[in-house]
């Protein structure tokens, strides 16, 4: 069975709704998947000053957090996060950091990887922000598997080729045709994840 590992970071919930759909992709496409969130970073008072933010973390308190073993394990990865000036939340980038050991191992390479995003307002950097997680995956060796225009999902949610990206929302749900995009990119990752671990041997020579 192909391992997933959809790995996010979310303050207000709509990254987190987002990975819940590139889940059920996957899994829709015979995966394993550990959806899992990374570390807060921010202070309890900071957290506290904000409704939604404090709901948030409340509520997805069963997810567990992402450990580097999850890295080890997936044969591929969806990363998501909102952007924080045109790149991803430091959050994201603290545990992505952390994966050296893996790397200089080679434990990283030749695994599919893909990314989500979100952004307050519609050119808010969601497209600067999926380039800042690809660079970290050139460096692991990972292969890219964007969802590009595959499918009709893509257009119908905004047409962003790169990965699903979102705009907030700012209380209301994010769209059924972007959780559609999402749902589709979960499904393509997986394929391509699958190709890639059976035939990670030969790849590597």
């Amino acid at each position: 069975m192909t391992k997933i590992a959809v790995i996010y970071y979310s303050s207000t919930g709509n990254a987190y709704k987002v990975a819940q759909s590139i889940e059920a992709g996957a899994q829709s496409a015979g995966a394993e998947v550990r959806l899992r969130k990374v570390r807060e970073l921010a202070p309890d008072e900071a957290i506290a000053s904000n409704k939604g933010w404090e709901q948030h973390r409340v509520a997805t308190q069963h997810v567990p957090e992402a450990a580097l073993a999850d890295l080890e394990w997936a044969d591929g990865f969806a990363f998501g996060t909102p952007t924080r000036f045109g790149a991803m939340s430091a959050q994201l980038k603290q545990f992505l950091d952390t994966s050296g050991g893996l790397w200089m191992k080679g434990l990283l390479a030749d695994k599919a990887a893909t990314a989500f995003v979100g952004a307050s307002y519609a050119h808010g950097g969601q497209e600067t922000t999926l380039m800042t997680i690809y660079n970290m995956m050139y460096h692991w060796g990972a292969i890219i598997v964007p969802p590009s225009y595959t499918d009709p999902s893509i257009g119908k949610a905004g047409g962003n080729p790169y990965g699903t990206s979102y705009t907030d929302p700012r209380g209301g749900e994010l769209p059924a045709e972007l959780l559609a995009a999402a749902h589709y990119q979960g499904v393509r990752l997986t394929r391509y994840a699958a190709v890639l671990a059976a035939n990670r041997a030969a790849l590597r020579g």
